[in-house]
């Protein structure tokens, strides 16, 4: 079923208020997007009535926080159609579940002369761990180029991925809105005998997300851009690679003994979660996996798909001279849209745009090799989650009327 972002929009309290008196009309949600009411509440309940450390008190309100903890990773497992709910690791966001790969997989399994496959249209999470790693171990790395419509160029896909051990792909650029074909990426990894890992920060948000039908290895995902707090996040991985993997991080949680000459760890994936985790952020994100799922994956992919190919005909109808990056088809494209301007900087348009209440990110976007593959050193970038509506592409259409006045 079709959703309603006006009756949506109600649940988002931080939408009702204005800026510079104007209405708040939030397009940066692949940076961070908002937090429904149900969320907020449900870290606060938490906060006044459970809170205690997990797996660790037996007592009654330390027994209801565990139990709180891990129905999240249960629920996070159901959302990514996991097959176990043991394959999903709390995380940070999906910067350290990458990292978590690269410094546990990656400096078991890793050598000089071993190679790893990225893409040019990588965030730097997905670019800098394995850099780290080829000037520590000498690995290779070699890259998918991006064609001028921004989309993966796999004409050579086999003869790059011959001999490799890892291909590292983001399943939704955040700049170009490429969705990439992960099933088919991932089959072509398998057949070169090399695994696949899958930023999935732009998709698990967007899309509906089956880690089975995919046939990936590792993915990871982050609650800061899925309507969930910041702070929070999940690497899900095959059990066996888990199994295999050394931990990460040392200290408390994560050992099953520890002695002055040694230590044995934790089951998975209680290995990889050192410390007092994040217990509250898992509650948040409970929450927001909740509001996802009852709205519907397949009704916000279709109603984003929907609102971005409203927004790419308004925008090339109004201004010829805007140049769009990404696909031109909104099938293949997320709900992103970077895009420059005649010569004005993307912050200065950005900071004319904010005038008029409207939210975009202007920068680099964390994916600086991409913006020199496109010759720009920054874009603006417009994005929507299950929030925004066709008033608010009219209101960013409009809001660039005033940047042009200014800077004709």
């Amino acid at each position: 079923m079709a959703l309603d972002p006006e009756l949506i929009k109600k649940d988002f309290p931080i939408l009702d208020q204005q800026v510079h008196g104007r209405r708040l009309v939030y397009l940066d949600s692949a940076s961070s997007s908002q937090k429904p009411t149900s969320v907020i509440e449900a870290m606060t309940r938490y906060y006044e009535t459970t809170h205690a450390n997990v797996h660790r008190g037996v007592y009654a309100i330390a027994e209801e926080a565990t139990k709180l903890f891990e129905a999240g990773r249960a629920s996070v497992a159901r959302f990514i159609g996991a097959a176990d709910i043991s394959e999903v690791v709390f995380t940070k966001n999906v910067t350290e579940a990458i990292n978590l790969v690269a410094y546990s997989w990656g400096r078991a399994n890793l050598g000089a002369g071993d190679v790893v496959v990225l893409t040019e249209m990588e965030h730097h999470s997905n670019l800098v761990p394995w850099l780290m790693l080829k000037a520590e171990r000498g690995i290779e790395l070699r890259f998918l180029a991006v064609t001028d419509d921004g989309l993966l160029d796999l004409s050579r896909l086999e003869e790059t991925l011959d001999g490799a051990k890892l291909l590292g792909v983001t399943a939704v650029s955040n700049v170009l809105g490429t969705i990439n074909p992960v099933r088919e990426l991932a089959d072509a990894a398998h057949a070169a005998g090399a695994l696949i890992l899958v930023d999935g920060a732009q998709q698990a948000p967007h899309l509906p997300t089956d880690v089975k039908s995919m046939d990936v290895d590792f993915f990871g995902l982050t609650g800061h851009k899925m309507l969930g707090p910041t702070g929070i996040g999940a690497l899900w991985a095959r059990l066996e690679l888990l199994e295999a993997m050394p931990p990460f991080l040392g200290g408390g949680e994560m050992i099953r003994d520890v002695r002055l000459d040694g230590f044995s760890t934790n089951d998975v994936p209680w290995k990889f979660e050192a410390g007092t985790p994040p217990i509250a952020e898992v509650v948040g994100l409970t929450a927001a996996v909740d509001y996802l799922t009852a709205i519907g994956m397949g009704a916000v992919r279709q109603h984003e798909r929907d609102l971005t190919a409203y927004a790419l005909v308004t925008l090339r109808e109004r201004y010829p001279d805007l140049v769009l990056h990404g696909p031109d088809d909104a099938d293949r494209r997320g709900g992103v849209i970077s895009f420059n301007y005649k010569d004005v900087h993307p912050h200065d348009l950005s900071q004319v745009l904010d005038e008029s209440g409207v939210c975009v990110r202007a920068g680099h976007h964390c994916a600086k090799p991409l913006m020199r593959r496109f010759g720009v050193g920054a874009t603006a970038r417009a994005s929507f989650s299950v929030y925004n509506e066709r008033a608010d592409v009219d209101a960013l259409v409009d809001a660039l009327a005033t940047a042009d006045r200014l800077f004709a």
